[in-house]
């Protein structure tokens, strides 16, 4: 059985826009007019009516859901690139902090027992001469790591270069004779 038709009397410049409107979204302009009064009823609001607060806060909510989503974002790009920085696998804890919203609980500090003036730890240090001890080979320990690197950056921002060939990848070589190749060798190997 065939639709039947009727004929509404608009205005001709309502008829234009409402063609222009309907040629942009629905195959036809019944469906256009069936579309626009659903979206009416369903939505439950009056052609008259404005949007002012209900606007307001849907762009309140959507505003706070997008802070929510970048912080999420933030986290997981922080810890993927901490997996790439240090090569290891993701922990249960990162894997926790990442799907769960509640911050991680702070480790409760080690308990220091004092007693006749003398520092005791219940960790890894048993008295204050220890503890110096081992403080100042850290230090010793962090300054030649320092000098180590400044060495070796001088020697890969300074010696090393990239040659683009017409085919296939850039490549890398090494532009020292062997004679300084092998007292480096040396250099390394003795520190």
């Amino acid at each position: 059985m065939l639709d039947s038709f009727w004929t509404l009397r608009i205005k001709k410049e309502t008829a234009v826009r409402f063609r222009a409107f309907a040629r942009t979204y629905y195959s036809t302009q019944s469906l256009a007019l069936d579309g626009m009064l659903d979206f009416f009823r369903y939505n439950e609001i009056s052609p008259h009516e404005k949007l002012g607060p209900r606007m307001t806060l849907i762009m309140e909510f959507l505003k706070h859901l997008k802070q929510y989503l970048g912080n999420r974002n933030n986290a997981t790009i922080a810890i993927i690139k901490n997996i790439e920085k240090e090569g290891v696998l993701p922990t249960k804890a990162m894997m926790q902090l990442l799907f769960e919203q509640a911050p991680r609980e702070e480790e409760q500090p080690e308990l220091i027992e004092i007693a006749h003036g003398e520092v005791k730890y219940q960790g890894n240090y048993y008295d204050s001469l220890e503890a110096i001890e081992l403080r100042k080979e850290k230090n010793i320990l962090k300054q030649e790591l320092e000098n180590t690197r400044r060495k070796f950056d001088e020697i890969l921002f300074s010696k090393i270069k990239e040659t683009r060939p017409n085919f296939g990848k850039p490549k890398l070589y090494l532009d020292m004779t062997p004679e300084e190749f092998s007292s480096l060798k040396e250099t390394f190997k003795s520190e």
